[in-house]
């Protein structure tokens, strides 16, 4: 009765815990080199792209089993399995030439310039700043110019 009580009890736990799942829509990024996204949430559904930067940010809109329908920057929308996803952060510089500068602010001094399409890690954000990472340089940028961080998102 016992170890009835128990699997009974570590189901209820495991439902709630998948229940209430992760936020919809939210930033991730591509885990593998290549990826396929399909026109619809299975294998029997066509290639619609195929990704070739591991690590390009993604936002998740819906989810669907195993699969997730997710939209770059550019707006394309489509089907990826959730395999060929990552909790990474990431970022790409969008528009033109950014500068990225020592700190949080835009008087900091400028410590690179990074080119539209570059991809980063996303370290920290706060107020209005991302702290960003890109291969030996690393520093803050406006989050109005990259894709990949929601306006009021902050990390702890």
């Amino acid at each position: 009765m016992a170890l009835l009580g128990l699997a009974i009890f570590g189901a209820f736990v495991a439902a709630k815990v998948n229940a209430i799942g992760l936020p919809v829509p939210r930033f991730v990024s591509f885990r593998a080199l290549e990826v396929n996204m399909r026109t619809g949430p299975g294998i029997q559904y066509p290639v619609d792209w195929v990704y070739s930067h591991r690590d390009l940010p993604v936002e998740i809109t819906a989810e669907f089993e195993t699969w997730r329908k997710v939209r770059d920057w550019e707006g394309t929308q489509g089907w990826v399995h959730q395999s060929l996803l990552g909790g990474k952060r990431t970022i790409i510089v969008t528009g033109e030439i950014r500068s990225l500068r020592a700190g949080p602010d835009a008087s900091s001094r400028v410590v690179a310039r990074a080119e539209p399409g570059v991809v980063a890690e996303l370290d920290d954000c706060m107020e209005g700043w991302c702290h960003i990472i890109a291969e030996e340089l690393d520093g803050w940028l406006h989050h109005t110019d990259v894709w990949g961080v929601y306006k009021s998102e902050a990390f702890p």
